[in-house]
């Protein structure tokens, strides 16, 4: 009765063997797929124009945003 239980629990591996992986496992969310498309598409323009367009036109807005202000406040 006690050992019924220890027999459903995983054996232990050593720390320098490799754990099995399934062989067609998809690529997740942050990986590249390895039949990946080569040209960009719009969902890579769009990326950049998140990741970069956007910041850059933020930055310079707060720049001439606070040269107003303190041309405003000086005059």
């Amino acid at each position: 009765m006690i050992d019924s239980g220890a027999r459903d629990l995983p054996r232990l591996r050593r720390a320098d063997s490799h754990a099995p992986r399934p062989a067609g496992q998809t690529a997740g969310p942050f990986e590249v797929a390895a039949d990946e498309r080569k040209r960009p598409t719009m969902r890579d323009a769009l990326m950049t124009g998140l990741l970069v367009i956007y910041p850059a036109f933020a930055t310079v807005a707060a720049i001439v945003a606070a040269l107003f202000l303190a041309g405003a406040g000086g005059a």
